[in-house]
């Protein structure tokens, strides 16, 4: 159940009070082809408020496109500090930001919490897949189970017309009853873009929800919040893992999971002892430098193997991937998948592009295999493998096994 978080906050139902741009510039940023359209006449948005400044503007942005906007804060965990302020975009402070935001707009302000769906489909798989010897993205987890599914869900029960977030990223909306299919599209400022962490979103899903920063850069983001005197418009931006906050993810595993932290050996690929490692927690694939071992060359985590408590090391050559097997393959967009077909893979957050062929696997399996035309990336079982064929993103999965 939704549960007002403000008793001072408007029935949802009820018009904001209008709110003009102080500015040409802030004008020129809300212009239709920047933002989106001004189709709200009549229409209810629910916007995710997590408490900073892209979702501030979201807010703001969609005001100005004519919605009638509704602000929901989504309490997705519970940290341990008194003050809530090690995990800024978790605790109380992050809450009252977006509560004070939505008064500045004139919205109203609502309070979700979610911590159970989040603990079991983000926290609990995040601490198993790091014990397994795997690199999970928690962003993705929470994107796919909690923000775009049981949060698209509950603004659908209060009949919300769409769903937006502060996602950089953009949607070209495709006619259905035409044939046409949605695109999920890179934003235009490259330093922001999430793309990466939205290939999950189903064609449904895509016609749902807005994303109305993808056409702007962080920059012209922050000068609407100035131009509008939002509370959060100087607020610093989280680079945490909002959960883990300011420790280490590996102090977060290893609370949970104390075996994480046993020592063993680090092998190169002969398993020839090279040294030892402080527990396999402490350390990815792709990692280069803290292993606290000398080499004539610069060596790279290749694999962990949890069964043997040892991490394997060797050359950039002997790292990179040649071929990837995915599992739980999302296609974003209406291409067939039965066919090999040309793409770039993606495998880390902003990572770099390798051109690949993709080969879908049985129907109804959910798979493929990522073949690399020239140098492949260096990749971990858990990662995301994203498909792009340029800006558009394609699909993705999940890495299972990776070939070098």
């Amino acid at each position: 159940m939704i549960a007002p978080a403000s008793a001072s906050a408007a029935p949802w139902a009820s018009p904001a009070p209008a709110i003009k741009s102080p500015s040409t510039d802030a004008d020129t940023l809300l212009a239709p082809e920047r933002v989106g359209p001004r189709d709200g006449a009549g229409k209810t948005c629910v916007v995710a408020m997590s408490g900073g400044v892209d979702s501030a503007v979201t807010a703001l942005v969609m005001r100005e496109r004519g919605y009638r906007v509704v602000g929901i804060n989504l309490r997705l965990f519970s940290p341990d500090d008194p003050d809530h302020r090690a995990n800024p975009c978790c605790g109380i402070p992050a809450m009252d930001d977006a509560r004070m935001t939505c008064a500045r707009i004139g919205i109203p302000f609502y309070a979700i919490n979610m911590e159970g769906e989040f603990g079991e489909a983000v926290v609990e798989r995040f601490v198993d897949e790091y014990a397994a010897g795997r690199t999970p993205n928690p962003c993705l987890e929470c994107n796919r189970h909690v923000k775009f599914r049981h949060l698209v869900e509950r603004a659908k029960l209060i009949g919300a017309d769409c769903l937006a977030t502060g996602h950089y990223a953009r949607i070209e909306r495709g006619d259905p009853t035409m044939g046409e299919s949605h695109r999920l599209l890179r934003a235009v400022d490259p330093k922001k873009d999430q793309s990466y962490v939205l290939y999950t979103l189903t064609q449904e899903q895509l016609g749902f929800i807005h994303f109305p920063l993808g056409g702007l850069h962080k920059t012209e983001t922050r000068s609407l919040a100035r131009a509008f005197d939002l509370p959060v418009a100087e607020k610093a931006e989280s680079q945490e893992i909002c959960f883990v906050g300011k420790r280490s993810y590996a102090d977060f595993v290893a609370e949970r999971r104390p075996d994480v932290t046993r020592p063993g050996e680090i092998v190169d690929t002969s398993g020839e002892a090279l040294g030892a490692h402080q527990g396999l927690v402490h350390h990815t694939v792709g990692q280069r430098r803290g292993l606290g071992i000398a080499a004539g060359e610069p060596l790279f985590v290749i694999r962990l193997e949890p069964d043997r408590n040892r991490l394997v090391v060797g050359s950039r050559d002997e790292a990179a991937a040649r071929e990837i097997a995915l599992e739980r393959v999302s296609i974003t967009g209406g291409h067939g998948t039965e066919a090999p077909f040309a793409a770039e893979a993606m495998v880390r957050y902003r990572g770099a592009l390798a051109a690949a062929v993709v080969e879908p696997g049985a129907e109804g399996s959910a798979s493929a295999r990522v073949r690399f035309s020239g140098e492949g990336p260096i990749a971990s079982p858990g990662q995301a493998l994203v498909l792009y064929r340029g800006d558009e993103v394609l699909g993705g999965g999940t890495i299972g096994v990776v070939s070098r």
